[in-house]
């Protein structure tokens, strides 16, 4: 798989994109405002490809220029408003997976479930979501039938189709993290009325089918599945959108769509992908090769930088008596840790485990952790890495090489576990043999294959906690499982003790931020804010 050519439209939109779209704030609530008209913009027609480009480069640059500078959101620190860092960060640090250990505002809340409606990550997320959604929507207004052949440009029309599915997608999967994360929002389109009027409240049934309908109108305009170009949309990727749509369906819209996602996952489980003979592989600055990773963000150390996304992942685990060299960094910046419940998952001795998905570094470091800002307390996990599978540094020590795999193979083995187990259909068979394919890559052997009476639904939930740790699915799975609020199952820091302790039901979704209530008097607030 060859991501240079995507990463070459990423860095090129970046130096162009200042001319496509400028955000003078964080409001949302209305469309951002061209700097130049679209007639000059359109009469090239490579800018519709960087268009295009700036819509995927959404995912993982903060603004028009390099690492920062110019960017999307004024008056908001750059780096920390990178989207899959967001992502990240809403999926992963209130759960029992890890801490950080700085005190920038609002982020010790994130780890105890206490945040508030100001809390300024919520805020950087929400807009993050629906500045993608503005893009979005202004390039589907900007590439209809008629304004090509307005221009002059309808011999592209089946060009721009593609695009227009892959936009498309994009958007399909913003608005699935913001009805994950935020539950009722606005449903914005390209048919939507542009101005000054804030957009009326939608409901998470109507986001929720209106997701099901676009990825059900664009799937046979993308390439097959493992067919597309790295980076980008194709079958696969949609399907596995739609399968994580339907499987959480029973908490989005109190319906079960187990069978649907079902169906999903058998045409991409049918497809080209493979699982990497090498876990660690999918993770590190060569991931790209990868045949598991079914959809990535790219990032490159050259022509792609950010203080987000991998950038972030990986200093962020580098601290204490770590050579940064090892990991192809630097410089480490001493924040992320694995809680001590992600520890126990694996077989003892972890610091030594059978199980190859245990990437601990423990010296010097405590299992426990009595001090959140202390980096020694909790185990580092430098799970992502900026050197490649043959041991090399990647391009660049600040900007890693290394690609965020937000979708792959492994975790669609796990979904039809799981799908089968909850009535979704399948058999039994397969999946007890899509685990125990995992394990047995895990452990390098058969010792940890699992026995037909073990592959129960606790189980699958454990696993993907192994398997998955840190790729940004652990909070949507608790809550799927009824555990991430309340006190069934209590975990390090939740709550705001070390001990822990239970939390309300209502932080089963994020707040609505109080700046978009007081600019945007259509929306209410979620219950319990």
């Amino acid at each position: 798989m060859d991501k240079t050519m995507l990463i070459q439209r990423i860095k090129t939109v970046c130096i162009a994109s200042a001319l496509l779209v400028a955000a003078t704030s964080c409001d949302i609530t209305t469309e951002p405002k061209s700097t130049v008209t679209d007639a000059t913009i359109f009469q090239d027609k490579n800018n519709y490809r960087a268009f295009l480009a700036k819509l995927y480069a959404g995912l993982v640059v903060t603004g028009q220029q390099g690492p920062h500078g110019n960017g999307d959101f004024q008056r908001l620190d750059e780096g920390f408003t990178q989207y899959t860092r967001q992502l990240w960060q809403l999926q992963t640090l209130p759960t029992d997976e890890a801490v950080i250990g700085w005190g920038d505002a609002g982020l010790p809340e994130m780890i105890f479930q206490t945040w508030a409606s100001a809390n300024q990550f919520v805020q950087m997320m929400y807009s993050r979501v629906f500045y993608q959604v503005s893009l979005v929507n202004e390039f589907l207004r900007e590439t209809t039938d008629e304004k090509l052949a307005e221009r002059g440009h309808s011999d592209m029309s089946a060009e721009i189709a593609d695009y227009r599915a892959e936009a498309r997608f994009l958007r399909a999967l913003s608005y699935w993290h913001g009805i994950d994360l935020f539950g009722d929002i606005p449903l914005v389109t390209e048919e939507s009325g542009l101005g000054s009027t804030p957009p009326e409240q939608s409901t998470r049934q109507a986001i929720f089918d209106y997701i099901v309908s676009e990825l059900t109108a664009i799937k046979g305009d993308l390439p097959a599945a493992g067919a597309g170009q790295y980076g980008r949309a194709d079958q696969g990727a949609l399907s596995m959108l739609l399968a994580k749509v339907y499987m959480n369906a029973e908490v989005y819209v109190g319906t079960d769509r187990y069978s649907d996602a079902m169906t999903e996952l058998n045409t991409i489980l049918a497809g080209t992908y493979e699982l990497n003979s090498n876990y660690h592989a999918n993770f590190l600055a060569d991931n790209h090769t990868s045949l598991e990773i079914i959809f990535a963000v790219p990032q490159d150390g050259v022509n792609t930088r950010t203080w987000g996304n991998l950038t972030f992942l990986a200093h962020a685990s580098c601290g204490g008596s770590m050579d940064n060299a090892d990991y192809g960094l630097d410089g480490c910046w001493w924040g992320l840790r694995a809680q001590p419940e992600l520890v126990a998952m694996f077989p003892a001795p972890q610091d030594a485990s059978p199980d190859g998905r245990a990437i601990f570094y423990t010296d010097g470091q405590n299992l426990q952790i009595a001090s959140i800002s202390n980096f020694n307390d909790g185990w580092a996990a430098p799970k992502y890495q900026n050197v490649t599978s043959t041991g090399e540094p990647g391009s660049h020590g600040t900007y890693p090489d290394t690609d965020y795999p937000m979708f792959r193979l492994a975790d669609a083995y796990l979904m039809y576990a799981e799908l089968h187990l909850r009535g979704g259909g399948g058999d039994r068979a397969t999946a007890l043999g899509y685990v125990n394919q995992l394990r047995q890559r895990a452990y390098g052997n058969q010792s940890g294959n699992i026995a037909d009476a073990e592959l129960t639904l606790d189980f699958v939930l454990d696993e993907r906690a192994r398997e998955l740790w840190w790729e940004g699915h652990r909070r949507t799975d608790l809550i799927r499982y009824g555990l991430f609020t309340g006190g069934t199952y209590i975990w390090s820091w939740k709550g705001g003790t070390q001990a822990g302790g239970a939390t309300p039901e209502y932080l089963n979704l994020y707040p609505i931020p109080a700046s978009e209530l007081v600019a945007n008097p259509n929306l209410q607030q979620n219950e319990g804010y």
